[in-house]
């Protein structure tokens, strides 16, 4: 056999996987079947602002092993991700903190933002959704702001059809800390992200616009193992039924002598407004441009042809998932990443899993 690790896929997962395998002396190769590498991480300049292809991406971490690693292929810019809410015209700052608690009830301490959420909280002790469990934590009029119209436009289900899973990693505080994320390590890369998974990929051997799926067999002839990232019912063929999918549609603008909207991110809560979000990628970099370039999502259902981004984890969903992955060959196949293991992930989460399941292999 030719090399020691086929890796589907150039991603963050699978690119991490290829960089430690070869520090450690395996062969890698790498293909992908999309005409880039950098999987949904992908960004390209425009008039010299790195604009997201797949939607926004800050990476954040506490764990120091993970932030020493991504740091070996790009300085990172120090960005503090923070958000602004947009509902029915008026802005709000998100995540709720004691800032977002004054525009709504002139609430000013944080004794004031504990006894004030009290009093409002509509209160459940065993919630068993997502809109059961945002109104146990700060009730009616704070849940129709921030969350009853983004959630059901994002995944076209009302909130009381939805796992509180969804909504339990943004946090509620009772201090003026508007940061979305509360992790000591925190940035954009300076290089931006294609640039960083190329610099991971140093020496590695790629080849794109490549479909492993299409003439599997003999791809899997040139390694000893294979390293999947792609969709896991896509390998099986579907055979047992497709997993549910939400996808996005994006509508980029480029636009002279402006800055938009005055920060990177500001989401759109209302129902009736079809968009979740405008990004507008020059303050991810801090850049003072004369001209900017923003992008407005639509989310949609997936359909065959376009892009997966977020797994719906009904119990369903998660039932078929695991009977795909008691059809793995773990002998011959190592599956990782969103796609593979049907599950959300943020950056340094896919970049520790590569790392876990290269060491489970050497144990």
């Amino acid at each position: 056999m030719q090399y020691d690790f086929l890796i589907v896929g150039a991603g963050l997962f699978g690119s991490t996987f290829a960089r430690i395998a070869q520090d450690d002396g395996y062969s890698c190769l790498v293909i992908d079947k999309r005409q880039h590498i950098a999987g949904n991480c992908y960004t390209e300049n425009i008039a010299g602002i790195n604009v997201h292809k797949y939607g926004p991406h800050i990476f954040h971490t506490n764990d120091e092993r993970i932030w020493q690693f991504i740091n070996r292929f790009s300085s990172f810019n120090g960005y503090s991700h923070r958000v602004k809410v947009n509902y029915k015209d008026r802005l709000y700052s998100f995540p709720i903190n004691l800032f977002t608690l004054y525009q709504v009830a002139n609430v000013k301490t944080p004794e004031e933002a504990i006894r004030y959420l009290e009093s409002v909280r509509v209160v459940n002790t065993n919630p068993k959704n997502l809109e059961e469990w945002i109104l146990d934590k700060c009730g009616r009029e704070l849940y129709e702001i921030f969350v009853e119209g983004y959630t059901t436009k994002q995944w076209d289900k009302h909130p009381r059809d939805l796992p509180a899973s969804i909504i339990k990693r943004i946090p509620i505080r009772k201090t003026f800390d508007d940061r979305y994320f509360s992790d000591n390590y925190e940035g954009l890369p300076t290089v931006g992200y294609t640039k960083l998974v190329e610099n991971m990929l140093d020496g590695i051997k790629v080849i794109l616009d490549e479909d492993y799926l299409t003439s599997r067999d003999e791809w899997d002839k040139i390694a000893k193992k294979v390293v999947y990232t792609g969709p896991i019912d896509e390998f099986f063929n579907s055979s047992l039924g497709k997993l549910d999918w939400r996808s996005l549609r994006f509508e980029q603008l480029y636009i002279e002598n402006c800055d938009f909207q005055g920060t990177s991110i500001v989401n759109y809560t209302d129902v009736d407004v079809k968009h979740t979000r405008i990004v507008e990628y020059k303050h991810f970099d801090k850049l003072d441009s004369r001209h900017t370039v923003i992008t407005k999502e639509f989310p949609q259902d997936y359909e065959d042809g376009l892009e997966r981004f977020y797994p719906v984890n009904t119990t369903l969903n998660n039932e078929l998932f695991g009977r795909y992955q008691s059809l793995i060959d773990t002998n011959k196949f190592i599956f990782g990443g969103r796609l593979a293991e049907y599950r959300y992930y943020d950056m340094h989460q896919v970049i520790a899993s590569a790392i876990h399941k290269y060491n489970l292999l050497k144990k």
